[in-house]
């Protein structure tokens, strides 16, 4: 890995340069993602700085320079300034002076380096003068970096300890960037394990949410269950769960559909939504991803008989879950819209029928036929009409 952090079109920008400007260059290191994820040769999308400047000195150059700032996340020492290219947050040097494994106090540093001592792994570590792009490594995460391998920050029990949400923080970054296994990490995380029961269900669900998302993080996720890890936060994934997920993941990449976590998590999970009711519940899922993943539990052998039919009781969404969960061909649903069955309720009346149960029995009838004959347009629609009238 090289010393310096190669040019790149984000460190280019005009706009960084006056925040740069206004605190100082040397009051300012990129640090993190954005550091590492060059260094990669990813896209990046965030970039983050940190200063031996106290926030009010932050916000105060930045308003002399015009640069106006929001108190994001003041208490812990982050200003977020706002700019054309992009918003980034500054955060001033950090050292725990306590933590509890859910949240730590700390206190505002000078040093670079026991800034970084206080960071998880050694690949998010890495800090890049905004002048002349050298890195700062103080834990050897350029070599890491190089190696593709996920290693705590000094001894890896003792990380956990300050923040348990650690264990899965490892697992996610490990399933992104991994390709060596750190056997200190896993060895702590198998043995620290029980420590995430003391977690925020929100913190839990973002997290699994976010390693789900990941191209393809079946590996990560059945070595999550042999070394115990999973089954503190989803008891109801078994190895049949593993193996679904790697067909699901198959079948997406073979369909060209973008990965969904509630989907994945779904194929975790058994196909019985009072299951997948108490996990969402237990997460606290959004109301969106309760309804998605409830849906996709009740997936059945039926489902693929008619794609469309589904898409249009369950929606596109639910349906496109089911399929790829079932080895279902959603190649139907490609660019097609669920349409709305072109008859009203009202047109019946003024056929003659009287207000009432008669005319929702009508409109089920006409419904249930037009889906079955795959959704032809309103003319044949008015036959249908035509012909339940006369039999009636």
């Amino acid at each position: 890995m090289p010393e310096r952090l190669p040019p790149a079109p984000w460190t280019a920008r005009e706009d960084l340069a006056a925040l740069v400007a206004a605190l100082g260059a040397d009051n300012v290191r990129w640090v993190g993602g954005a550091v590492r994820d060059t260094l990669l040769g990813a896209d990046i999308y965030d970039v983050d700085g940190a200063t031996p400047l106290t926030p009010d000195t932050v916000i105060e150059r930045c308003r002399a320079a015009g640069i106006r700032t929001v108190p994001t996340g003041i208490d812990h020492g982050t200003v977020t300034a706002i700019l054309p290219g992009g918003n980034v947050e500054v955060t001033t040097l950090r050292r725990d002076v306590s933590t509890d494994g859910r949240r730590a106090t700390v206190a505002f540093a000078s040093d670079w380096r026991e800034d970084a001592a206080r960071r998880d792994f050694t690949i998010n570590a890495l800090y890049a003068a905004p002048d002349t792009l050298e890195i700062s490594d103080w834990f050897g995460g350029l070599g890491d970096l190089a190696e593709r391998r996920v290693r705590f920050i000094g001894d890896a029990r003792e990380r956990i300890r300050e923040d348990h949400l650690r264990i899965l923080r490892y697992f996610r970054f490990q399933a992104r960037f991994g390709s060596r296994l750190d056997p200190e990490a896993e060895d702590a995380c198998a043995e620290l394990a029980g420590t995430l029961k003391g977690l925020s269900r929100e913190r839990i669900a973002g997290e699994l949410l976010t390693l789900l998302a990941l191209p393809d993080p079946s590996d990560t996720v059945e070595r999550m269950l042999a070394l115990g890890v999973l089954p503190v936060v989803l008891p109801e994934v078994n190895g049949k769960g593993i193996a679904a997920l790697r067909n699901l993941v198959a079948a997406e990449r073979a369909a060209g559909i973008a990965p969904h976590p509630v989907r994945r998590l779904a194929a975790l999970l058994p196909a019985l939504p009072p299951v997948a009711e108490t996990v969402a519940s237990r997460l606290r899922l959004s109301k969106a991803q309760r309804e998605r993943i409830a849906c996709a539990a009740a997936r059945g052998a039926a489902d693929t008989q008619d794609p469309r039919a589904l898409a249009y009781r369950e929606g596109i969404d639910c349906a496109t879950d089911r399929l790829l969960l079932g080895d279902g061909n959603i190649a139907e649903l490609h660019g097609w819209d669920v349409p709305r069955l072109p008859l009203k309720g009202g047109e019946i009346v003024a056929r003659g029928v009287e207000a009432g149960p008669d005319i929702a029995r009508i409109l089920q009838q006409i419904e249930a036929r037009w889906i079955a004959e795959g959704f032809p347009p309103r003319e044949r629609v008015l036959q249908m009409l035509d012909e339940a009238l006369d039999r009636d």
